[in-house]
């Protein structure tokens, strides 16, 4: 029997629509065209486990501990899922077209052969999605909390799949405990980095790698191990360069606030995170992240101030930036971007920005080389 791997209109599309492939994104520049934007439905704190020591704010330990299973705050879901849908509404004002995912009951518990949990959230499509060019790769995420959060999107991937896309699923983990170093322990002051993830099989987050055309830039984490690196350069082939960097972070987890390539010759950078750029880098305009201004008073659960760098480019001019971060903005300015505000600032609150809240489904442009 001859199969046709030809694009088919999804169920339900009108029989005179030309079937045409919707994915295809091959950098953080290009026009934008379609993009997914998370959800924050049913946030819930996830059950505690050594993975989140390893990377949490070490002042809301004690709350995920006390919290684990119940709901986040409804006051700051509320504020956030307001912030979301003002991220759609401008996205849509700009001419892209934005998807979101289904809904999932996160607190409804679901068990393996090893191990019970609750879910988390699906709010950062970023972490769980990796698209590049043509291809969307199911992450296969070390936390037990985000084992079925691509189920979220299935309905988006199945759709893209049958207009002609490439839908691959990494190997799903067991999640055992031989998953993890469970004599993990904070490094002491000029200890070498020690990850809590070990290599009993391959786990990464799509968050730990950017896109810079065939060149893609990643780190190993607390959720990416060797293991994950090799299968993702195993199964992208020969047609991409993958480089692995190490970073002065003591709590590696995504890359995102760590180096952010805005256009073509121009990076982002922590400058605590990130005292020498990569050689790879030498011709590139390096623009050192301004401090982060939020607030201490302003409650960040899963990440540090520095998800101020978590932006998100429209093109290679415009950039969209958090509303009350004037620093950035000036910053953006003065290299000759267009800042595009918006407010998202309770958002931040659950691990992300702009970057994490959205995964890019399609930029206007050609899989080319920039080093």
């Amino acid at each position: 029997m001859k199969i046709d791997p030809s694009p088919v209109p999804y169920p339900g599309a009108s029989p005179s629509c030309e079937p045409a492939n919707p994915v295809m994104s091959h950098n953080e520049w290009d026009p934008l065209e379609e993009v997914i934007v998370g959800i924050v439905d049913d946030a819930t704190f996830p059950p505690w486990h050594l993975t989140l020591s390893a990377v949490l704010p070490a002042q809301h330990h004690g709350t995920f501990r006390d919290r684990a299973g119940r709901p986040f705050p409804l006051e700051l879901v509320e504020a956030a899922r307001r912030e979301l849908d003002g991220l759609a509404r401008l996205l849509e004002a700009e001419g892209v077209t934005v998807r979101r995912p289904e809904p999932l009951p996160q607190r409804r518990g679901y068990t393996t052969l090893d191990w019970t949990s609750t879910g988390m959230y699906a709010a950062m499509p970023r972490d769980v999605l990796l698209v590049l060019g043509d291809q969307i790769i199911e992450c296969p995420t070390a936390w037990r909390s985000r084992y079925y959060e691509t189920l979220a999107y299935r309905p988006l991937i199945k759709e893209y799949f049958r207009n002609g896309a490439r839908w691959s699923t990494a190997p799903k983990p067991e999640l055992k405990d031989e998953q993890y170093d469970l004599d993990w322990a904070e490094p002491g002051a000029g200890e070498p980095q020690r990850l809590v993830v070990t290599e009993f099989e391959p786990t990464f987050d799509a968050a730990d790698f950017i896109r810079c055309g065939r060149d893609i830039i990643g780190q190993k984490s607390h959720v990416t191990n060797e293991f994950g690196v090799q299968w993702l350069a195993r199964h992208l082939g020969e047609e991409y360069r993958l480089h692995i960097f190490e970073f002065a972070d003591a709590h590696p987890m995504h890359i995102d606030a760590t180096l952010m390539p805005l256009a073509p010759g121009k990076l982002l950078v922590n400058p605590e995170r990130v005292p020498q750029v990569p050689e790879l880098f030498k011709d590139w305009e390096i623009i050192p992240a301004p401090q982060p201004v939020m607030p201490d008073s302003h409650p960040l659960y899963f990440t540090s101030k520095w998800i101020n760098m978590n932006l998100l480019s429209l093109d290679e001019n415009r950039v969209l930036v958090e509303r009350q971060d004037e620093p950035m903005i000036s910053v953006l300015k003065k290299h000759g971007f267009t800042p595009v505000k918006c407010d998202f600032r309770h958002f931040n609150s659950f691990g992300g920005s702009f970057h994490c809240a959205t995964v890019d489904v399609r930029r206007r442009g050609s899989l080319q080389s920039y080093f």
